[in-house]
């Protein structure tokens, strides 16, 4: 709608400059006009008057001189329009005047004295006594010589009065005309023009997500768009063929166990093995977060963290449902009455439902057992977990209600596909399970399992592992965390364990604990934007940053990411190695993350102080060792961080997988750079051309820093090429096709 304000504002702007022009040139030639007219009319009457005043300056010397002139005075004084006359010796002295003429005109001596002196007549426009008027001279002779001076004085005003009618009646004509053109402008754009603009839209929407058969089949209903519209027609003729090839080419692919997994193998997969059933994806995490902005508009931002980044691509391909806390202050004001939004908002392809929580739900299920119980428990960080009761209740709660939300859901579905995500909700396949035995359900753990020795310290382990052995499959990154959780349900609970099987019964249901190494929807096409050095100079400048090396750090604000450990590395690299000062910056990309939890704000504020100690320590006039940006990027805005990168760091102190790892591999289509990486990461034993550092030992990181600065690049580029490859083999699409045939594959 704005499009359309704006174009009416550009022609009203337009308009009222041309209106304006011409009544401006109408104005002067009217006020031209009525010039000419009053002084024509004021000459013409002081012709008459010399006639009549002039014989009595013959008899200057009579004492009834003065008398008679005042006499032919009065006679002429009423006249329509006719302020006054007043009559001057030859020294300039008034003889006689016509009562109520403003002194301010009857004393003006110079008028005077110019026509008698120059013999000729003068006149001008005076304002007196708040009225506009004109004064004509002319000079009086006897004989040849000059004896006096006519004054006379015509009121002008009624110019002015004619003048501002014709602007008042000029501008409302005017502001009529733009009242209709506006009107008439509106009613055209809106239904003639953008109307047919959006139908337009919607169907070319409606094609590219491949379901627009019937959107051009009426072409007359788009009126002058028509030939743009059979354009549109044969372009999606060509793409309905292309994407029938694609879809040919997928079922091919499904036995061809070498081929690439694409989201379009993915798509044909689910469609031959869950036969139409849809999925259901239940995580604490949403993958779309709808906020106000500073100016008061709704828009959206993709939330930090691995979950989302791995498992959004995946439902972008499976159009299902994902069911997730609505975390966002402005979620509740753009979904529908079901609580339901379709998303991506640019091309809805899955639906997005969400659940509503408390503030004392949120600070005792995920502020609180969730962030201050489950995660440090799960993560050997050391940091201590934080039991409460209190807690645990309100976790228990919470995960009833997602459990309420995902059973109204599936209430008409025969044998429902669920596929629960994380530590946030460990009792909810438990909960599902007991109403709908006949769903088939998965959990992956995002994050490690402990040893049983280390989860054995938690209150409520043995409700914690109930819930998580409702599921059929119990996934995990790596098989050693497969290892711990059998090991502490064999210690735990009073179950059956195949290690053979790798296989837990408990209760008469059996659950199968694999590992599924999970990865990023990266095919080795080109998905991502090409190199571009214009981009790269941009933005560097935009950051600040004018060295040769730049390094680079994304993370969440997290404690477990190592970022101190991180900063301690690169004090050591630049007390080693001093040259690198004023030619080596890192940028740490750090997104605010759990800001309610007091560990996670102590946190935070270690490291903008650490950072700033570093800083005073190294930094030049022109260049500071470490940028630190505090604020959320999407992945269009880190993937040209990434490609500008010589060299990037991940020292977590214990990570489950660590996608950021794998999107720089992603992101270098020039097979160069280097990428650092913890031990302590799941990632590292997949990506084998890293160089592997312990993140507690800061100076063994700092010499890899060194290293791989000076590391050649055809070293590089073997090393990049080995890992691209490892991450396109096993993608975030293969990662839900060996997830969901796991699950399946189960009575």
């Amino acid at each position: 709608m704005r499009y359309i304000f704006s174009i009416i504002g550009a022609v009203v702007v337009t308009v009222s400059l041309v209106a304006l022009g011409f009544n401006i040139r109408q104005v002067d030639q009217e006020r031209a006009t009525l010039t000419t007219n009053l002084e024509q009319r004021a000459s013409l009457l002081a012709d008459s008057l010399k006639e009549s005043v002039e014989p009595y300056y013959a008899n200057f010397t009579q004492s009834s001189f003065q008398a008679s002139l005042q006499k032919v005075v009065n006679k002429f004084a009423n006249r329509e329009r006719l302020a006054g006359i007043a009559l001057y010796d030859n020294k300039g002295t008034l003889l006689a005047t016509s009562s109520g003429l403003p002194k301010t005109i009857i004393e003006n001596i110079k008028i005077v004295a110019d026509a008698m002196d120059s013999n000729t007549s003068k006149n001008d426009f005076f304002d007196a006594d708040g009225e506009n008027r004109y004064v004509h001279v002319d000079p009086l002779h006897n004989d040849e010589s000059i004896v006096g001076a006519l004054m006379v004085v015509q009121n002008a005003g009624y110019i002015n009065t004619t003048i501002r009618e014709i602007w008042k009646g000029n501008l409302l004509r005017l502001l009529i005309q733009i009242i209709i053109f506006s009107i008439t402008i509106f009613i055209i754009l809106r239904f003639f023009v953008f109307r047919q603009v959006i139908r337009l839209v919607e169907s070319v929407k409606k094609i590219r997500m491949g379901d627009g058969k019937e959107s051009f089949k009426d072409e007359s209903k788009y009126s002058f768009f028509i030939p743009l519209a059979k354009e549109i027609t044969h372009i999606t003729k060509s793409l309905s063929q292309a994407r029938l090839s694609a879809r040919e080419e997928a079922r091919m692919r499904l036995e061809k166990l070498d081929s690439p997994w694409t989201a379009e193998r993915l798509s044909e997969f689910i469609k031959s093995t869950l036969k139409d059933r849809p999925i259901f994806v239940i995580s604490n995490r949403e993958p779309y977060e709808h906020y106000t902005d500073s100016k008061g508009k709704i828009t959206y931002r993709v939330p930090a963290g691995g979950v989302v980044t791995a498992i959004e691509p995946v439902m972008a391909a499976c159009k299902g449902t994902w069911i997730a806390w609505g975390s966002g202050n402005a979620d509740k004001a753009v979904v529908d009455k079901d609580n339901k939004i379709k998303v991506p908002l640019h091309e809805p392809t899955y639906t997005l439902k969400r659940v509503w929580l408390s503030d004392e739900e949120i600070k005792g299920y995920y502020n609180g057992f969730s962030n201050e119980a489950m995660y440090p428990l799960c993560l050997m960080a050391h940091t201590r977990p934080l039991f409460r009761k209190e807690d645990w209740q309100e976790y228990k709660k919470v995960n009833s209600i997602f459990a309420k939300s995902v059973l109204e859901e599936i209430k008409d579905i025969q044998n429902p596909f669920i596929l629960v995500q994380d530590y946030h909700l460990a009792l909810l396949p438990q909960m599902i399970k007991e109403v709908r035995p006949d769903t088939q359900i998965g959990i992956f753990w995002h994050v490690p399992w402990p040893s049983p020795e280390a989860f054995s310290v938690c209150p409520w382990r043995k409700e914690i592992l109930q819930g998580m052995l409702g599921a059929d499959i119990v996934g995990f990154h790596i098989q050693q965390f497969c290892n711990n959780f059998i090991n502490t349900v064999g210690k735990e609970m009073e179950s059956r364990c195949d290690f053979e099987q790798f296989s837990v019964t408990y209760q008469n249901h059996t659950s199968h604990i694999k590992s599924f190494p999970i990865g990023i929807a990266f095919t080795g096409g080109n998905e991502e934007p090409v190199y571009n050095p214009s981009v790269e100079k941009k933005l560097l400048e935009k950051l600040g940053i004018h060295t040769k090396y730049v390094g680079l750090g994304v993370d969440r604000l997290d404690y477990t990411k190592g970022i101190l450990e991180r900063f301690k590395a690169l004090e050591f690299f630049f007390d080693a190695h001093p040259t690198y000062k004023n030619n080596f910056t890192f940028l740490q990309i750090a997104s605010p993350s759990r800001e309610n939890v007091p560990k996670y704000k102590q946190f935070s504020a270690d490291v903008t102080k650490e950072v700033e100690r570093i800083n005073n320590k190294f930094k030049t006039k022109n260049w500071q060792p470490i940028i630190l940006l505090k604020e959320h990027h999407s992945h269009e805005e880190l993937n040209p961080l990434f490609k500008i990168a010589d060299v990037c760091m991940v020292t977590s102190l214990h990570d489950g997988m660590n996608l950021v790892a794998k999107e720089y591999i992603a992101a270098r289509d020039k097979e160069d750079g280097v990428l650092i990486l913890s031990q302590f990461t799941g990632a590292v034993r997949d990506l084998k051309g890293v160089l592997m550092v312990n993140p507690y030992n800061a100076e063994e990181t700092s010499e890899a820093i060194n290293t791989a600065l000076n590391m050649p690049l055809p070293e590089q580029q073997r090393r990049m090429k080995k890992m691209r490859e490892s991450i396109k083999n096993y993608n975030i699409y293969r990662w839900s096709a060996e997830f969901i045939k796991a699950v399946t594959s189960l009575s």
